[in-house]
C-alpha cells in the first residue's frame, strides 16, 4: 500500500461528465424499461421460445418504473436511447483519442492481479496489491461494461426495429430472446453499480472526490 498525499489529476472533464450524465440517464432507461416489461412481465410465447426466468410475473414498485403506462415509458426509452448512445461515443472517442485505453483495457497479463485484488476484496489478502490509475480488476469490469453496453445496444435495436432489422433479431434469436438478453444485460448493469459503489466507499471514498473535481488524493498511486 502506498501513501500518495500530492494531489494528482486523474479524471479529464469529459471523463467526469460523461460518468455523471451516464448514470443519469441510465437510471431513467432502466425505470422506463421496467414499466415497458409491466406490459408483458415474461419471456417466451408470442410465437418466441419459452426462456424461464425467475422475474416472470414480477411487477416492479411504482417507485422504481417510469412512464405511468406502456406508451409513456415507451416515449422515454426511446428518448433517452439517444443521449446514452451519444454519451458512450463521446466517452470511447475520448479514451481512442487520450489514448487512455491503455490503462483501462483488461489484458491476457492483469489476470494474475485481477486474483489478487479479488483476494483483497474478500479479505483474503491483508495489503492493497500495487496498482496504477486503474487496478486490474478495475480493468476486467470497466472493459466488460463497455461491451455490454454495445450489446445493449444492439439487442434494444434488435427489439426496436425488429422488422427492418430482422437480421439482427434473428441473430439474437428472436424477438423474445433478445428482449431476454436486453433485460439481463440491465441487471449486470445494476449489480455493476451497486457493487461499484460499494467499493468506492469501503475501499478506496477519494475517488469519489477524484470523480468530482477531477483531482485525486488518496493511499494508493493515480498513475501507471
Amino acid at each position: 500500500m502506498t501513501d500518495n498525499p500530492s494531489p494528482v489529476r486523474r479524471h479529464h472533464w469529459i471523463v467526469r461528465l460523461t460518468h455523471w450524465a451516464t448514470a443519469v440517464v441510465l437510471a431513467g432507461m432502466i425505470a422506463s424499461g421496467l414499466q415497458i416489461y409491466q406490459a408483458y412481465a415474461r419471456f417466451g410465447g408470442r410465437g418466441g421460445p419459452y426462456l424461464p426466468s425467475p422475474f416472470d410475473g414480477t411487477h416492479f414498485p411504482h417507485f422504481a418504473r417510469l412512464g405511468g403506462w406502456l406508451a409513456g415509458a415507451l416515449n422515454w426509452h426511446f428518448a433517452l436511447m439517444w443521449p446514452l448512445v451519444a454519451l458512450g461515443l463521446v466517452y470511447v472517442a475520448y479514451l481512442v483519442k487520450s489514448g487512455e485505453w491503455r490503462a483501462l483495457l483488461f489484458r491476457a497479463r492483469d489476470v494474475p492481479g485481477a486474483i489478487q485484488m479479488a483476494k483483497y476484496y474478500l479479505r483474503l489478502r491483508a495489503d492493497h496489491p500495487p496498482q496504477g490509475k486503474h487496478n486490474p480488476l478495475q480493468k476486467l469490469a470497466y472493459t466488460t461494461v463497455i461491451v455490454l453496453g454495445v450489446l445493449a445496444v444492439l439487442t434494444g435495436l434488435a427489439i426496436y426495429k425488429p422488422t427492418q432489422l430482422s437480421w439482427l433479431t434473428t441473430l439474437l434469436g428472436g424477438f423474445q430472446a433478445a428482449r431476454y438478453w436486453h433485460f439481463w444485460i440491465v441487471w449486470i448493469f445494476v449489480g455493476f453499480t451497486i457493487t461499484h459503489v460499494i467499493l468506492v466507499f469501503a475501499v478506496d471514498p477519494a475517488s469519489l472526490r477524484a470523480m468530482l473535481t477531477g483531482w485525486y488524493r488518496g493511499r494508493f498511486p493515480s498513475h501507471d
